[in-house]
């Protein structure tokens, strides 16, 4: 029987885009080792100046769980703590997420996915 020391960590990346745009993951599969680190990636392709990426993660059983945004502006948002790291490198049109320390609970399908940002604008007529 395998302890939780000698136990894998298996991360599947899957990817989501807009039929404009195209998003492709850098590997199908990862595989790690408790306590070390992984890295996960998507190469994308867009027209479109301002843009969000969002990383997600589905765990064996589970409902998908929101980790980021980031914006191509710069602004960001992590959820998935501090183990967790979201790089943005628009010179390489590239997204990655490095998770570090990896625990057994961090198996799960990880997905990453591109929208371009919209704005909203409210026009009142006049009576």
């Amino acid at each position: 029987m395998a302890t939780v020391r000698d136990s894998a960590i298996v991360l599947i990346l899957l990817f989501s885009s807009s039929m404009e745009d195209a998003v492709t993951q850098t590997q199908p599969a990862v595989s790690g080792v408790e306590h070390e680190s992984v890295s996960l990636g998507c190469t994308y392709e867009t027209v479109a100046s301002s843009y969000i990426f969002y990383w997600y993660k589905r765990p064996p059983g589970e409902s998908l769980i929101f980790l980021s945004w980031q914006h191509s502006g710069g602004e960001k948002r992590n959820d998935a703590g501090e183990r967790f790291f979201f790089s943005l490198e628009k010179s390489k049109s590239s997204i990655s997420l490095r998770i570090t320390a990896l625990e057994l609970g961090d198996t799960a399908m990880y997905f990453c996915a591109f929208s371009r940002d919209t704005h909203s604008v409210e026009i009142n007529r006049e009576p």
